[in-house]
């Protein structure tokens, strides 16, 4: 029981390592989270400091719920790779190391999908990429991302996948209240920043 807490805690400090902040000081010696939305996930990376970076960042927050929900098979113990995968996107959404100001989940979770079911990350991949083209908002896009998976989720079979896919598309329909009012409002920013230059 102690070893399976210290795994569990250990998922929920990688999910903690703010992606964002640490590439936004390090290389632009900038807090994205004084700019833009203030988030520290991937999109406001991309509108803050270029395409680059916003690559490194979303890179990062994926690998780091896929290192997480492999942490069983690394220390072969007894639990579920999914369950210790929601606690690493707990830690990016409320991440000790940046004041429990983090992201909104969408790349962390589709790490763990990545670690536990391949083709399902591919096909939220394919799907967050094929709507973000046709209406150009990102939050719309991952929203709609989230309710896909699900549905997919649903046709497998795998109790514990469901479970924990509708968990995650919970928690990103959560982390989005604020851009659903937005998109309500029609004030919602439209996706740009792939061809805008870093911010100086």
């Amino acid at each position: 029981m102690v070893v399976n807490g210290l795994i569990l805690l250990l998922a929920y400090l990688l999910g903690s390592i703010p992606s964002g902040l640490i590439v936004g000081k390090l290389f632009y010696k900038k807090d994205i989270r004084e700019h833009g939305s203030g988030n520290l996930g991937g999109t406001n990376t991309f509108r803050t400091l270029g395409v680059k970076a916003g690559i490194a960042v979303t890179l990062g927050d994926i690998l780091k719920g896929t290192l997480a929900a492999s942490l069983p098979l690394i220390f072969n113990v007894d639990l579920h790779m999914l369950l210790v995968g929601i606690f690493a996107v707990i830690g990016h959404m409320y991440p000790v190391f940046a004041g429990f100001r983090g992201g909104k989940a969408v790349a962390t979770s589709g790490g763990i999908l990545l670690a536990y079911a391949p083709f399902l990350f591919l096909f939220m991949l394919i799907f967050f990429i094929g709507s973000l083209l046709l209406t150009k908002y990102v939050s719309l896009s991952s929203i709609l991302t989230a309710i896909a998976t699900f549905i997919y989720a649903l046709f497998t079979g795998d109790i514990a996948l469901i479970i924990v896919v509708f968990c995650l598309m919970a928690f990103v329909i959560y982390r989005h209240r604020a851009n659903i009012s937005r998109i309500k409002a029609k004030t919602e920013p439209k996706v740009n920043f792939f061809n805008k230059k870093k911010t100086k």
